[in-house]
Protein backbone atom coordinates (compact mmCIF):
# COMPACT_ATOMS: atom_id res chain seq x y z
CA UNK A 1 0.00 0.00 0.00
CA UNK A 2 1.14 3.44 -0.45
CA UNK A 3 2.37 5.51 2.45
CA UNK A 4 0.98 8.98 2.70
CA UNK A 5 2.91 11.39 4.28
CA UNK A 6 1.67 14.75 3.63
CA UNK A 7 -1.30 16.95 2.22
CA UNK A 8 -4.04 18.33 4.27
CA UNK A 9 -3.15 17.66 7.36
CA UNK A 10 0.06 17.01 6.09
CA UNK A 11 2.29 14.69 7.65
CA UNK A 12 0.18 15.53 11.10
CA UNK A 13 -2.94 13.71 9.37
CA UNK A 14 -0.31 10.44 8.39
CA UNK A 15 0.92 10.47 11.58
CA UNK A 16 -2.85 10.25 13.33
CA UNK A 17 -3.60 7.64 10.71
CA UNK A 18 -0.89 5.55 11.45
CA UNK A 19 -0.80 5.83 15.71
CA UNK A 20 -4.57 4.51 15.14
CA UNK A 21 -4.31 1.55 12.88
CA UNK A 22 -1.73 0.53 15.27
CA UNK A 23 -3.15 1.55 18.61
CA UNK A 24 -4.26 -2.12 19.22
CA UNK A 25 -0.60 -3.46 18.10
CA UNK A 26 1.55 -2.98 21.63
CA UNK A 27 0.96 -2.73 25.43
CA UNK A 28 -1.15 -5.30 26.11
CA UNK A 29 -1.59 -7.72 28.99
CA UNK A 30 0.37 -10.62 28.54
CA UNK A 31 -1.16 -14.31 28.84
CA UNK A 32 0.23 -17.54 28.49
CA UNK A 33 -0.14 -19.32 25.19
CA UNK A 34 -3.04 -21.86 26.82
CA UNK A 35 -4.80 -19.02 27.68
CA UNK A 36 -4.31 -17.34 24.78
CA UNK A 37 -5.91 -17.73 21.21
CA UNK A 38 -3.74 -18.39 18.04
CA UNK A 39 -4.20 -17.84 14.55
CA UNK A 40 -1.52 -17.83 11.59
CA UNK A 41 -0.42 -14.51 12.87
CA UNK A 42 -0.28 -15.15 16.16
CA UNK A 43 -2.08 -14.82 19.56
CA UNK A 44 -4.60 -12.64 19.57
CA UNK A 45 -4.66 -9.17 21.81
CA UNK A 46 -7.14 -9.37 24.79
CA UNK A 47 -10.55 -7.93 23.25
CA UNK A 48 -10.97 -5.36 25.95
CA UNK A 49 -7.94 -4.11 26.10
CA UNK A 50 -8.09 -3.46 21.88
CA UNK A 51 -10.74 -1.70 23.12
CA UNK A 52 -9.58 0.49 25.93
CA UNK A 53 -6.80 1.35 23.47
CA UNK A 54 -9.51 2.50 20.60
CA UNK A 55 -11.47 4.10 22.71
CA UNK A 56 -8.62 5.93 23.98
CA UNK A 57 -7.29 6.76 20.31
CA UNK A 58 -10.98 8.27 19.28
CA UNK A 59 -10.43 10.87 22.32
CA UNK A 60 -7.68 12.02 20.74
CA UNK A 61 -7.97 11.99 16.75
CA UNK A 62 -11.59 12.55 16.22
CA UNK A 63 -12.63 15.31 13.88
CA UNK A 64 -16.22 17.59 13.70
CA UNK A 65 -16.11 17.47 9.61
CA UNK A 66 -18.92 21.11 9.99
CA UNK A 67 -15.95 22.40 11.92
CA UNK A 68 -12.86 21.32 10.46
CA UNK A 69 -13.57 21.71 7.05
CA UNK A 70 -13.89 25.17 4.65
CA UNK A 71 -17.28 23.70 2.80
CA UNK A 72 -17.75 27.81 1.54
CA UNK A 73 -13.89 27.55 -0.10
CA UNK A 74 -14.74 27.88 -4.04
CA UNK A 75 -13.57 25.48 -5.97
CA UNK A 76 -9.73 25.74 -7.64
CA UNK A 77 -10.21 25.69 -11.18
CA UNK A 78 -8.08 23.09 -12.75
CA UNK A 79 -8.27 20.70 -9.93
CA UNK A 80 -9.32 17.38 -10.17
CA UNK A 81 -12.41 15.90 -7.55
CA UNK A 82 -10.18 12.49 -7.57
CA UNK A 83 -6.56 11.18 -8.70
CA UNK A 84 -7.05 10.93 -12.35
CA UNK A 85 -5.08 7.19 -12.33
CA UNK A 86 -8.06 6.26 -9.54
CA UNK A 87 -10.59 7.42 -12.08
CA UNK A 88 -12.49 4.35 -14.03
CA UNK A 89 -11.87 5.34 -17.51
CA UNK A 90 -8.09 6.38 -16.85
CA UNK A 91 -6.12 4.43 -19.41
CA UNK A 92 -8.74 3.39 -21.77
CA UNK A 93 -9.50 4.69 -25.36
CA UNK A 94 -12.30 6.87 -24.67
CA UNK A 95 -10.50 8.69 -22.11
CA UNK A 96 -7.38 9.35 -25.12
CA UNK A 97 -10.46 11.28 -26.71
CA UNK A 98 -12.03 12.94 -23.82
CA UNK A 99 -10.82 16.70 -22.91
CA UNK A 100 -9.13 17.64 -19.61
CA UNK A 101 -12.14 19.54 -18.79
CA UNK A 102 -14.54 16.19 -19.56
CA UNK A 103 -12.04 14.27 -16.98
CA UNK A 104 -12.41 16.39 -14.22
CA UNK A 105 -16.11 16.20 -14.69
CA UNK A 106 -15.74 12.34 -14.53
CA UNK A 107 -13.95 13.16 -11.54
CA UNK A 108 -16.33 14.71 -9.65
CA UNK A 109 -19.03 12.62 -10.42
CA UNK A 110 -17.24 9.56 -9.45
CA UNK A 111 -16.28 11.24 -6.21
CA UNK A 112 -19.69 11.74 -5.66
CA UNK A 113 -20.62 7.92 -6.89
CA UNK A 114 -17.97 6.82 -4.13
CA UNK A 115 -19.53 9.26 -0.96
CA UNK A 116 -23.26 7.83 -2.45
CA UNK A 117 -21.31 4.18 -1.93
CA UNK A 118 -20.25 4.66 1.03
CA UNK A 119 -23.15 6.23 2.81
CA UNK A 120 -24.79 3.11 1.61
CA UNK A 121 -22.45 0.82 2.82
CA UNK A 122 -21.67 2.92 6.16
CA UNK A 123 -25.71 2.83 6.95
CA UNK A 124 -25.63 -1.31 6.62
CA UNK A 125 -22.31 -1.37 9.03
CA UNK A 126 -23.83 0.37 11.54
CA UNK A 127 -26.58 -1.93 11.61
CA UNK A 128 -24.51 -4.77 11.68
CA UNK A 129 -22.56 -3.25 14.64
CA UNK A 130 -26.05 -2.59 16.41
CA UNK A 131 -26.30 -6.66 15.96
CA UNK A 132 -23.21 -7.48 17.06
CA UNK A 133 -23.54 -5.94 20.32
CA UNK A 134 -26.77 -6.51 21.18
CA UNK A 135 -26.62 -8.94 23.54
CA UNK A 136 -23.41 -8.23 24.93
CA UNK A 137 -22.65 -6.43 28.29
CA UNK A 138 -23.07 -2.64 27.55
CA UNK A 139 -20.84 -1.25 30.16
CA UNK A 140 -17.83 -2.97 28.46
CA UNK A 141 -15.22 -1.30 26.29
CA UNK A 142 -15.52 -3.69 23.49
CA UNK A 143 -19.44 -2.81 23.56
CA UNK A 144 -18.26 0.98 24.30
CA UNK A 145 -16.20 1.06 21.19
CA UNK A 146 -19.03 0.04 18.85
CA UNK A 147 -20.62 2.72 19.79
CA UNK A 148 -18.30 5.13 19.50
CA UNK A 149 -17.65 3.80 16.11
CA UNK A 150 -21.26 4.11 15.01
CA UNK A 151 -20.97 7.81 16.16
CA UNK A 152 -18.38 8.32 13.41
CA UNK A 153 -20.07 6.45 10.62
CA UNK A 154 -23.04 8.88 11.49
CA UNK A 155 -20.43 11.44 10.68
CA UNK A 156 -18.84 10.22 7.86
CA UNK A 157 -22.09 9.81 5.95
CA UNK A 158 -23.00 12.91 6.97
CA UNK A 159 -19.73 14.78 5.66
CA UNK A 160 -20.23 12.01 1.98
CA UNK A 161 -23.42 13.62 2.02
CA UNK A 162 -22.62 17.17 2.53
CA UNK A 163 -19.64 16.82 -0.02
CA UNK A 164 -22.18 15.64 -2.67
CA UNK A 165 -23.97 18.86 -2.04
CA UNK A 166 -21.51 21.09 -2.18
CA UNK A 167 -20.11 19.26 -5.53
CA UNK A 168 -23.02 19.99 -7.00
CA UNK A 169 -23.60 16.88 -8.67
CA UNK A 170 -26.80 13.83 -8.26
CA UNK A 171 -26.83 11.85 -5.26
CA UNK A 172 -25.77 8.45 -6.89
CA UNK A 173 -27.97 5.58 -5.15
CA UNK A 174 -27.03 1.64 -5.58
CA UNK A 175 -29.59 0.24 -7.65
CA UNK A 176 -32.86 -1.03 -6.45
CA UNK A 177 -31.08 -5.00 -6.47
CA UNK A 178 -27.98 -3.98 -4.81
CA UNK A 179 -30.60 -2.27 -2.42
CA UNK A 180 -32.16 -5.60 -1.83
CA UNK A 181 -29.25 -8.06 -1.50
CA UNK A 182 -27.85 -5.45 1.04
CA UNK A 183 -31.36 -5.44 2.99
CA UNK A 184 -31.25 -9.44 2.58
CA UNK A 185 -26.83 -9.56 3.51
CA UNK A 186 -27.06 -7.34 6.59
CA UNK A 187 -30.35 -9.79 7.25
CA UNK A 188 -28.68 -13.31 7.29
CA UNK A 189 -24.75 -12.36 7.66
CA UNK A 190 -22.80 -14.22 10.18
CA UNK A 191 -20.86 -12.42 13.00
CA UNK A 192 -17.85 -13.07 10.89
CA UNK A 193 -19.50 -12.55 7.97
CA UNK A 194 -20.14 -8.92 8.88
CA UNK A 195 -16.47 -8.02 9.90
CA UNK A 196 -15.45 -9.53 6.30
CA UNK A 197 -17.81 -7.18 4.77
CA UNK A 198 -17.05 -4.61 6.98
CA UNK A 199 -13.11 -5.04 5.96
CA UNK A 200 -14.44 -5.33 2.44
CA UNK A 201 -15.98 -1.74 2.73
CA UNK A 202 -13.21 0.20 4.53
CA UNK A 203 -9.87 -1.42 2.86
CA UNK A 204 -10.24 -0.49 -0.79
CA UNK A 205 -11.56 2.53 -0.29
CA UNK A 206 -9.35 3.57 2.48
CA UNK A 207 -6.61 2.58 0.12
CA UNK A 208 -7.53 4.97 -2.72
CA UNK A 209 -8.03 7.62 -0.04
CA UNK A 210 -4.65 7.56 1.47
CA UNK A 211 -3.51 8.62 -2.48
CA UNK A 212 -5.95 11.22 -2.27
CA UNK A 213 -5.44 13.37 0.45
CA UNK A 214 -1.63 13.99 0.17
CA UNK A 215 -2.37 14.73 -3.67
CA UNK A 216 -2.20 18.62 -4.37
CA UNK A 217 -3.94 17.81 -7.73
CA UNK A 218 -7.02 17.24 -6.16
CA UNK A 219 -9.42 19.93 -4.11
CA UNK A 220 -8.29 20.93 -0.79
CA UNK A 221 -12.04 20.29 0.16
CA UNK A 222 -11.85 16.41 -1.16
CA UNK A 223 -8.28 15.94 0.75
CA UNK A 224 -10.10 17.08 3.45
CA UNK A 225 -12.71 15.02 3.48
CA UNK A 226 -10.54 11.62 2.32
CA UNK A 227 -8.03 12.96 5.43
CA UNK A 228 -10.96 12.73 8.22
CA UNK A 229 -11.74 9.24 6.99
CA UNK A 230 -8.33 7.84 6.72
CA UNK A 231 -7.34 8.44 10.62
CA UNK A 232 -10.90 7.45 11.82
CA UNK A 233 -11.19 4.25 9.55
CA UNK A 234 -7.85 3.29 10.60
CA UNK A 235 -9.45 2.17 14.31
CA UNK A 236 -12.43 1.08 12.52
CA UNK A 237 -10.26 -1.41 10.74
CA UNK A 238 -7.96 -2.35 13.75
CA UNK A 239 -11.34 -3.57 15.79
CA UNK A 240 -12.68 -5.39 12.85
CA UNK A 241 -9.16 -7.74 11.64
CA UNK A 242 -9.29 -8.50 15.69
CA UNK A 243 -12.62 -9.28 15.78
CA UNK A 244 -12.52 -11.45 12.43
CA UNK A 245 -9.63 -13.28 13.68
CA UNK A 246 -11.40 -14.09 16.56
CA UNK A 247 -14.48 -15.39 14.91
CA UNK A 248 -13.01 -17.16 12.41
CA UNK A 249 -11.26 -19.20 15.14
CA UNK A 250 -14.56 -19.73 17.70
CA UNK A 251 -17.81 -19.49 15.44
CA UNK A 252 -19.05 -22.77 14.46
CA UNK A 253 -17.50 -24.92 11.63
CA UNK A 254 -21.03 -24.03 9.45
CA UNK A 255 -20.41 -20.42 10.50
CA UNK A 256 -17.18 -19.94 8.85
CA UNK A 257 -18.15 -22.02 6.08
CA UNK A 258 -21.31 -19.59 5.40
CA UNK A 259 -18.82 -16.92 6.09
CA UNK A 260 -16.71 -18.26 3.53
CA UNK A 261 -19.41 -18.40 0.51
CA UNK A 262 -21.31 -14.38 1.21
CA UNK A 263 -18.17 -12.86 1.80
CA UNK A 264 -17.28 -14.01 -2.35
CA UNK A 265 -20.63 -12.99 -3.12
CA UNK A 266 -20.83 -9.74 -1.21
CA UNK A 267 -17.45 -9.14 -2.88
CA UNK A 268 -18.77 -9.62 -6.55
CA UNK A 269 -21.78 -7.15 -5.67
CA UNK A 270 -19.05 -4.78 -4.01
CA UNK A 271 -17.10 -5.06 -7.70
CA UNK A 272 -19.98 -3.88 -9.53
CA UNK A 273 -21.10 -1.05 -7.39
CA UNK A 274 -18.02 0.22 -6.97
CA UNK A 275 -18.79 2.38 -9.97
CA UNK A 276 -22.13 3.81 -11.00
CA UNK A 277 -22.93 3.95 -14.88
CA UNK A 278 -25.06 6.97 -14.08
CA UNK A 279 -22.05 9.08 -14.01
CA UNK A 280 -20.86 8.29 -17.85
CA UNK A 281 -24.38 9.63 -19.24
CA UNK A 282 -24.25 12.66 -16.65
CA UNK A 283 -20.16 13.70 -18.49
CA UNK A 284 -21.60 13.34 -22.01
CA UNK A 285 -20.04 9.87 -22.52
CA UNK A 286 -21.68 6.86 -24.03
CA UNK A 287 -22.68 4.45 -21.02
CA UNK A 288 -22.46 1.01 -23.08
CA UNK A 289 -19.26 1.86 -24.38
CA UNK A 290 -17.60 3.93 -21.04
CA UNK A 291 -18.45 0.27 -18.93
CA UNK A 292 -17.15 -1.99 -21.55
CA UNK A 293 -14.15 -0.14 -21.97
CA UNK A 294 -13.64 -0.30 -17.84
CA UNK A 295 -14.60 -3.88 -18.02
CA UNK A 296 -11.68 -4.30 -20.35
CA UNK A 297 -9.10 -1.79 -18.85
CA UNK A 298 -5.90 -3.78 -17.49
CA UNK A 299 -5.55 -0.31 -15.82
CA UNK A 300 -8.48 -0.25 -14.04
CA UNK A 301 -8.17 -4.47 -12.82
CA UNK A 302 -4.91 -3.45 -11.31
CA UNK A 303 -6.47 -0.69 -9.44
CA UNK A 304 -8.89 -2.51 -7.84
CA UNK A 305 -6.78 -5.90 -7.36
CA UNK A 306 -3.83 -3.67 -5.82
CA UNK A 307 -6.49 -1.65 -3.54
CA UNK A 308 -7.62 -4.81 -1.99
CA UNK A 309 -4.27 -7.19 -2.06
CA UNK A 310 -3.85 -5.95 2.19
CA UNK A 311 -7.37 -7.27 2.49
CA UNK A 312 -7.06 -10.47 0.49
CA UNK A 313 -3.84 -11.22 2.01
CA UNK A 314 -5.25 -10.61 6.18
CA UNK A 315 -8.18 -12.88 4.74
CA UNK A 316 -6.23 -15.83 2.91
CA UNK A 317 -4.26 -15.82 6.39
CA UNK A 318 -6.82 -16.08 8.72
CA UNK A 319 -8.70 -18.80 6.65
CA UNK A 320 -11.74 -16.99 4.73
CA UNK A 321 -10.29 -17.17 1.17
CA UNK A 322 -10.98 -21.04 0.71
CA UNK A 323 -13.26 -23.21 -1.51
CA UNK A 324 -16.41 -21.82 -3.42
CA UNK A 325 -15.34 -18.56 -1.70
CA UNK A 326 -11.99 -18.09 -2.87
CA UNK A 327 -13.16 -18.58 -6.62
CA UNK A 328 -16.14 -16.27 -5.90
CA UNK A 329 -13.70 -14.04 -4.65
CA UNK A 330 -11.85 -14.30 -7.64
CA UNK A 331 -14.28 -13.71 -10.36
CA UNK A 332 -15.16 -10.61 -8.42
CA UNK A 333 -11.77 -9.29 -9.94
CA UNK A 334 -10.41 -8.30 -6.23
CA UNK A 335 -8.34 -11.06 -6.33
CA UNK A 336 -5.93 -12.09 -8.34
Amino acid sequence: MTTVTDGVGGTDGARAAETAETTAATDVTEVTEAEALRDALGVLKDREQVAERLLAASAKHSFDPDRELDWDAPFEPGKWFWPPELVSLYDTPLWRRMSEEQRIALSRHEAAALASLGIWFEIILMQLLVRHIYDKAATSAHVRYALTEIEDECRHSKMFARLITRGGTPYYPVGRAHQTLGRVFKTISTTPGSFTATLLGEEVLDWMQRLTFPDERVQPLVRGVTRIHVVEEARHVRYAREELRRQMMTAPRASREFTRVTSGEFARLFAVAFVNPEVYTNVGLDRREAVAQVRASGHRREVMQTGAQRLTDFLDEIGVLRGVGRRLWRSSGLLA
